[in-house]
């Protein structure tokens, strides 16, 4: 199946990625390596991984697989809350280049901002460090409200290049993306679909996918695109990767987006990870 190029979204340290990109959550061994594998010949150049996933060896074995050139994919992984400290962010960094054999990730970013510990500009710190050392194209944040990207950007004077959150249309952030937006960071949404098979039966979503011709779930990807979000969406089968693939050949109209952003609730968060609260280790 053919898919429409996939536009680019320049960051704010000069580089690009790909406006989606294809998550890695829970493909591990020789089944993950088979479906990024389909994911890259599918068309995406985005692979989102983690230290935590326990497949950064994976992606590695995907990309020399898929044979395409490394300059043309952009890779990233993310810092676990357990090695925030400086002299360990920094091993982690080498340790999960050793692990998928890559000389660089495009992206790096902090997992979570686990503030309790209040580790996280220490370890903001050293993926400053790991940038000026290559074995970083960009650094990033996931999960950053604002007043922790308010602390790691005065204390360093560095900006994120993306701030990667929950964003799905029962969860938009505006306050959010809106506070990305004029720090000139590039919002990624993670869990773009909700993480919920209910979001899929959504009548609003139903009845704006059967009018334009398009499944549930190209209307919600094609909705983050349109908010300036780049989704990370995860398909196992071929035929799934690149439907979710082929969003950039039609629009939403300014009356679908509105009736999408009426399905927010105040409790949208999935699994109610607060990251004022909540931290992953």
């Amino acid at each position: 199946m053919t898919t429409p190029p996939i536009p680019n979204v320049a960051l704010n340290d000069g580089a690009t990625m790909p406006a989606i990109g294809f998550g890695t959550y829970l493909l591990n061994g020789s089944q993950g390596v088979s479906d990024m594998v389909s994911a890259l010949h599918v068309g995406y150049t985005l692979l989102d991984s983690a230290f935590n996933y326990e497949n950064e060896g994976a992606v590695g074995e995907a990309i020399r697989k898929a044979g395409l050139p490394r300059e043309t994919l952009r890779v990233t992984s993310k810092l676990p809350g357990r090695h925030h400290h400086y002299k360990e962010a920094i091993a982690t960094v080498e340790e999960s280049l050793y692990r998928a054999q890559l000389d660089y990730y495009d992206q790096y970013l902090i997992h979570w901002p686990n503030p309790s510990k209040g580790l996280y500009v220490e370890a903001w710190t050293a993926l400053v460090e790991a940038q000026k050392r290559g074995l970083i194209r960009s650094i990033g944040v996931c999960n950053f409200l604002p007043e922790h990207l308010e602390a790691i950007i005065s204390a360093t004077g560095v900006t994120p290049a993306v701030n990667q959150i929950e964003l799905h249309p029962y969860f938009p952030q505006d306050a959010q993306r809106a506070f990305n937006a004029k720090q000139g960071i590039a919002t990624q949404s993670w869990s773009p679909l909700g993480r919920a098979s209910h979001m899929l039966q959504d009548p609003v979503l139903q009845e704006i996918a059967t009018r334009i011709g398009r499944s549930i779930v190209q209307v919600i990807l094609r909705w983050h695109v349109q908010l300036g979000a780049v989704p990370l969406p995860k398909a196992s089968s071929p035929e799934r990767q690149a439907q979710n693939l082929n969003i950039f050949d039609f629009e939403l109209a300014a009356d679908d987006m509105a009736k999408i952003a009426t399905l927010a609730r105040p409790d949208g968060r999935t699994f109610d990870q607060d990251p004022a609260r909540y931290e992953e280790f």
